[in-house]
């Protein structure tokens, strides 16, 4: 049973003839965090209405779902709620909104209602960032977790990875290697940082696989010294090598001789 009252005014409303909003972007509820709330309502009430709106099958729930759970909890039997004549499209993006709007909404579930607002907007990121009161560069990022498989979104919301992980590992296209590195970054509990820098080396070796490193040096130093080095080990090895350096404004000259006599194996001339 329920007591019906002036519209937007607060009624008490049979707790089972409350349904669930199908536009709910949240999934996931804490169970201690439902308990405590639950205790809270049964020693003091519950201190701020849930929203619904009226339907043919009774009430579909707007916004509240968190207390609305804790009232069931708490064994009550009707709760106080304020009904809003709106429709079922206005019902979905308030029920959104108001959970966007909270900071303990766990990442992809966001995302996920980021995109059902623009949907149910019909509008673009840039128009919906403003809607939201967030910048374009946010929402995009936001969205772009969407790319994550739900296997993978399942694995970093069970690790309590966070966004910046999350954004991290869409660096990795390849869907086996990023599966890969997600299980490495769970296992090695490693922290965003040490995440970036694990990615980054990944990148660089799947950039240049087959590639040779190479040192570019500036000094010529380093080069004449080479030279003086090679002299100095064919002299050891009996052969008569010289190196003649000349050196003007324009450039430095060097010339290594070699006695051609001593040029070939064995020190014997070419037939």
């Amino acid at each position: 049973m329920h007591i019906m009252s002036d519209k937007n005014k607060v009624v008490q409303i049979n707790i089972e003839s409350i349904h669930p909003n199908p536009a709910q972007p949240r999934r996931i509820f804490n169970e201690q965090e439902l308990l405590a709330l639950s205790r809270s309502i049964r020693t003091n009430g519950l201190l701020q209405p849930i929203s619904v709106r009226h339907t043919c099958g009774g009430y579909e729930l707007i916004a509240g779902e968190r207390r609305l759970r804790a009232c069931k909890i708490a064994g009550l039997t009707t709760v106080s709620c304020i009904v809003t004549d709106c429709s079922a499209e206005k019902s979905a993006v308030l029920a959104m909104t108001e959970n966007l709007q909270r900071q303990d909404l766990q990442i992809f579930e966001e995302a996920e209602g980021i995109r059902r607002l623009i949907e149910e907007w019909n509008v673009t990121q840039e128009e919906a960032a403003m809607r939201l009161g967030k910048s374009q560069s946010t929402l995009a990022n936001k969205l772009r977790l969407l790319r994550l498989t739900e296997e993978e979104r399942a694995k970093i919301t069970q690790a309590g990875l966070t966004e910046r992980h999350a954004r991290a590992l869409l660096r990795i296209v390849d869907d086996k290697l990023r599966v890969k590195t997600l299980n490495d970054i769970i296992e090695r509990h490693l922290n965003v940082q040490q995440t970036d820098e694990l990615i980054e080396r990944i990148l660089s070796g799947k950039k240049k696989p087959n590639s040779k490193h190479i040192f570019i040096v500036k000094d010529v130093r380093i080069f004449l010294n080479t030279i003086n080095h090679a002299i100095e080990a064919m002299k050891l090895s009996g052969i008569n090598a010289q190196s003649l350096k000349n050196e003007n404004d324009e450039y430095i000259e060097c010339v290594v001789r070699i006695p051609k006599s001593q040029a070939t194996a064995g020190g014997k001339k070419p037939a």
